[in-house]
């Protein structure tokens, strides 16, 4: 997998490469990071990349032409997506994390101050993109995070390659609580049953936790869950109890 970035603030991406996921890929050759700084495509002495929006209003625009200059200098190969970050894009997930980690090259081109001129996401771009229902300064920290997200799911980058199967919103139901040494903290001590070494006993306590997590924290996902009788029973069981307290 290669990403491409386009910024102004080329720091910004280089800072995290030697950290976490994407330097252990980085480090492999798995994934491969190429980071654009959008200023070198600009033709004036201050190398401006933004000018005022047309009809009025608050801010600054980017400038089409170094953008359009910078994504037509990279060479594209193999299936690639062109990603332009904005809060007016769709909302990334983790569906989306595995559609993007079936890629060869993604293109992600941060936007900064009011956004980018819209004739660069007509002619250039492939899918909007938004990491959440909020407001960022630019689109580096979004490119960031689906690095990360995608990087995690390219074979050979975790440790364990059972781990991104078994994270957070995979089946659409949040992960499990965890727990590590030492057995008791604070007065609280580890769940019994992880203590015990039965394997089904503990893979079923899991699997309710996961539910019971789910539905106090994001109960939206339960409407889209993978669930099997099993699950349904165990869910019923759990509104059932928080209704009576």
């Amino acid at each position: 997998m290669r990403f491409d970035v386009f910024t102004i603030f080329p720091s910004m991406i280089e800072g995290y490469l030697d950290k976490g996921i994407i330097a252990k890929g980085y480090e492999s050759g798995r994934i491969q990071v190429n980071i654009i700084d959008i200023r070198n495509f600009t033709e004036d002495l201050h190398r401006t990349t933004d000018d005022r929006p047309y009809g009025g209003g608050a801010g600054m625009v980017m400038k089409p032409e170094p953008i359009w200059q910078a994504i037509n200098s990279v060479e594209r190969f193999g299936k690639s997506l062109v990603v332009l970050l904005t809060p007016c894009g769709q909302r990334f997930d983790q569906k989306k994390a595995w559609e993007f980690a079936g890629k060869d090259q993604i293109l992600f081109i941060c936007g900064r101050y009011e956004g980018v001129d819209e004739r660069i996401a007509e002619l250039c771009v492939d899918i909007e993109i938004s990491i959440g229902d909020y407001v960022l300064s630019g689109g580096e920290l979004g490119a960031l995070v689906i690095m990360d997200a995608v990087g995690r799911l390219i074979p050979g980058v975790l440790g364990d390659e059972n781990s991104a199967f078994e994270d957070s919103f995979e089946g659409n139901l949040l992960e499990y609580p965890h727990y590590t040494r030492p057995v008791v903290f604070k007065g609280i001590s580890v769940p019994d049953v992880l203590l015990s070494g039965h394997h089904k006993e503990i893979n079923r306590w899991r699997r309710t936790q996961s539910l019971k997590k789910t539905l106090k924290n994001r109960p939206d996902l339960l409407e889209n869950a993978m669930l099997s009788d099993e699950d349904k029973q165990i869910l019923y069981t759990l509104r059932k109890t928080e209704k009576t307290n």
